[in-house]
């Protein structure tokens, strides 16, 4: 049993550091404007998103800004005012803090995807892993649109 849960750990540890340390390669692209695409997208999400400083939001995103999340406001100033509910401005990291598995971009198109542990529906003591998907939409160098799976709060 302790072999296990050392095993267990010492697996958690390792896939932790390979998150942070890989996300720098997942940014490549051969084509710069999809590497281009990448990096705003990567660099609003730490520092928008994850670090709280929504006063970055107008560098990263359009005013005219797209949501297709149910429970979030369309438009750069919706976003605000629903995040501005509760997010706190924090040190803006080098990496995403959540376990990101991979960044694709296509055309106008870029999506993360995360690591995510949720509880199990039918028991609460118990977790199960799976995968959560955000895709944002670039338009002239900046955040024009967004979509997720979340479904109606």
């Amino acid at each position: 049993m302790k072999k296990t849960l050392l095993l267990l750990g010492f697996t958690f540890l390792v896939t932790a550091g390979a998150f942070a340390q890989s996300q720098k390669a997942m940014l490549y692209c051969r084509d710069p404007e999809l590497a281009k695409n990448k990096k705003i997208v990567y660099d609003f999400w730490r520092s928008v998103l994850e670090g709280g400083h929504l006063e970055l939001a107008p560098q990263y995103m359009l005013e005219t800004y797209i949501q297709h999340n149910p429970n979030v406001p369309t438009g750069r100033q919706g976003f605000l005012d629903f995040f501005g509910k509760f997010a706190k401005a924090r040190p803006i990291v080098d990496t995403i803090r959540e376990p990101l598995i991979s960044i694709v971009a296509e055309g106008d198109r870029v999506v993360l995807a995360f690591k995510s542990v949720n509880k199990d529906p039918k028991d609460p003591s118990k977790t199960y892993v799976t995968t959560s998907f955000e895709m944002l939409r670039i338009e002239n160098g900046k955040v024009a649109e967004h979509w997720d799976s979340a479904l109606k709060e």
